[in-house]
């Protein structure tokens, strides 16, 4: 469980095509074993700390001729952003992936103190 303290607390979500690879061919759509793609997501501003981020496919364009195997995750986390990573293996098909996010976390305030 992620515990905030008294600070204003923050909710950021976006989202975000993690590729596209139907009309070039890519190999995503055309290869086989295991695939992944990556794509930095920043955030609208800075949160305070590390925040929570909860990501899903909210699009998926695949070929239903074999079993769909899929991942998707947020790797890298950081106050600034994340990196969304897509992953599949073996005979799955795709042509294309649309991801959507939600961060949780601390946001500073204007009555936070600076001491650097």
């Amino acid at each position: 469980m992620k515990t905030f303290r008294t600070h204003p607390i923050g909710i950021d979500q976006g989202e975000a095509v993690l590729f596209s690879e139907f009309a070039d061919g890519g190999d995503m759509w055309t290869g086989e074993g295991p695939r992944e793609r990556r794509k930095s997501i920043t955030f609208s501003q800075p949160f305070r700390s590390v925040p929570a981020v909860q990501i899903g496919v909210s699009l998926w364009d695949v070929d239903t001729s074999s079993a769909l195997r899929a991942e998707v995750t947020a790797e890298d986390i950081s106050p600034e952003g994340f990196t969304a990573v897509f992953r599949t293996w073996s005979d799955t098909r795709i042509a294309r992936i649309r991801a959507a996010w939600t961060a949780i976390g601390e946001v500073a305030h204007e009555d936070d103190w600076d001491i650097s």
